[in-house]
């Protein structure tokens, strides 16, 4: 039951820690130094250490800043290309109860695939909010984004079924609204094809 938890608080990290990487990695960092809500792999243990969770902070402040100004969000998603995939595989690899029933080359996949795919889906969704609004919008897209990075990554320490069944709420009716906008296009004499 243990590494299904594991595996569970794992994913639903990796899906919100591109939303605000080093958010994610300092609330991970804080609960394993400050209880027993997060047991870290062995390896791991000086994410829990002053310094880190100080440069930690520095980094969050700095995406914080970063992503509300309308030049410096898009540099900070170019840099996120690479940070945000890495984040995930650290993700699943400091979670001692993957990587102790599943292969450590399975959970950096995991982790880069995951938080690599939510981080492209956000780029593409700020280029296009930057190209509609002129950047006028990235500051608001972003505050939430925190909100949600902050709140999702402790509720995957929580209640570790929350966000994957959230995600699978959101497929579902994203998959079921594709299709009947697909279906209302056939109808309209659009090619479907």
């Amino acid at each position: 039951m243990e590494s299904i938890t594991g595996v569970l608080t794992a994913f639903g990290v990796s899906v919100v820690s591109p939303l605000n990487v080093y958010l994610s990695l300092l609330i991970v960092a804080l609960l394993a130094r400050f209880t027993s809500l997060v047991d870290l792999n062995p390896t791991f243990e000086p994410m829990t250490s002053v310094w880190v969770i100080s440069l930690l902070a520095v980094l969050f402040v700095w995406e914080v800043v970063a992503d509300k100004v309308p030049v410096l969000d898009s540099f900070n998603d170019m840099a996120g290309t690479f940070i945000r995939p890495a984040a995930g595989a650290i993700i699943w690899l400091a979670n001692s109860n993957v990587i102790t029933d599943w292969s450590p080359v399975l959970a950096v996949i995991l982790g880069i695939l995951i938080a690599g795919g939510v981080h492209a889906a956000k780029a593409t969704g700020r280029g296009i909010s930057t190209a509609t609004t002129a950047g006028s919008a990235n500051p608001v897209i972003s505050s939430i984004e925190d909100v949600v990075a902050g709140a999702g990554t402790v509720l995957s320490i929580v209640l570790p079924l929350a966000v994957p069944l959230v995600v699978a709420i959101v497929a579902f009716f994203t998959i079921r609204w594709w299709r009947l906008r697909r279906r209302k296009k056939g109808v309209a004499g659009y090619d479907v094809n």
